[in-house]
């Protein structure tokens, strides 16, 4: 049994599906029981558990052969606090259920402590799960191709995508369709120990790259609206995000552009192969904009 953390999300999703897809028997891990009738019917078990609860998660842990956790987004408080007790108590119940294979969800950049903002949040997942299991891979991927789907819908409607990151700056980026398909294939043949793995798509790609690629799905221009430091924070504050929380965000694009998120000497990196068009025209589907709709 392959237990899955943060299954309603964009990279724990993705798992659940690749291994369902594998024909893996998995639970999903879930805060509500409303939230469980799409994987009831692909097959999955449903449990339900609290990610700061290490007794409802080791409960939801029972007889795994594996799982993938994650840290999920914070939507209050302090970021860093909220990382370490979420890292405390995934690292109690996975000791508790006696998890032997731990895949776990961390980013490009995770080795540094601070100055790459709300990443450090995942370098103190690392730290408490270290030793955890007797199989442990921290999967750090890149910046999520998915993401600009908080901004899609300006490309779409206005031609401009909003941007923090530096218009012409290339870095990691990866569709979550990859993070899936490797977190599902990491399981198998698990090596003792602990390993990182790096992943990226098949190439680097900046804002501008990301704007020519909706550009290209929608068949109209698309220009990058780069969005400068100072004025991050009202933006954040404008979609909700609570002051500390776009305080941490500010300072992970701070770390992007510095180079301080980057890859570490000496892990293991894989590519996938989700290109940036595939993954643009997924998102303005989803957003139900099909392509050729979208270019009329």
């Amino acid at each position: 049994m392959h237990v899955v953390f943060g299954a309603n999300g964009r990279a724990g999703g993705e798992t659940a599906r690749a291994l369902i897809g594998m024909g893996k028997a998995v639970r999903v891990v879930l805060r509500r029981p409303g939230q469980g009738g799409k994987w009831l019917k692909l097959g999955a078990e449903v449990a339900i558990g609290a990610i700061e609860d290490a007794a409802s998660l080791a409960a939801a842990l029972k007889d795994a052969s594996g799982a993938f956790l994650l840290s999920p987004p914070p939507a209050a408080g302090d970021p860093y606090r909220r990382g370490e007790e979420v890292g405390e108590a995934l690292s109690r119940a996975v000791r508790r259920a006696g998890v032997p294979r731990i895949v776990a969800l961390s980013s490009i950049g995770a080795q540094h402590r601070e100055g790459t903002g709300i990443i450090a949040t995942l370098n103190s997942l690392e730290r408490h799960l270290e030793g955890a299991a007797p199989s442990i891979v921290f999967l750090r991927p890149g910046y999520f191709i998915e993401t600009w789907d908080e901004v899609a819908g300006s490309a779409i409607a206005d031609g401009v995508l909003p941007s923090f990151l530096k218009p012409a700056q290339k870095i990691p980026m990866v569709s979550t369709i990859d993070v899936g398909n490797t977190a599902a294939r990491l399981f198998e043949g698990a090596i003792a120990g602990r390993r990182i793995v790096e992943l990226r798509g098949p190439q680097d790609w900046s804002a501008n790259d990301v704007a020519a690629g909706f550009a290209g799905v929608l068949g109209r221009p698309v220009e990058t609206a780069f969005v400068p430091r100072e004025a991050r924070a009202s933006v954040l504050a404008q979609e909700g995000v609570p002051p500390e929380v776009a305080d941490a965000l500010c300072g992970m694009y701070d770390g992007l552009a510095s180079g301080r998120v980057e890859a570490e000497e000496g892990n293991e990196r894989l590519s996938g192969s989700v290109g940036l068009t595939e993954a643009v025209e997924r998102i303005v589907h989803r957003m139900g904009r099909g392509a050729g709709s979208a270019a009329a």
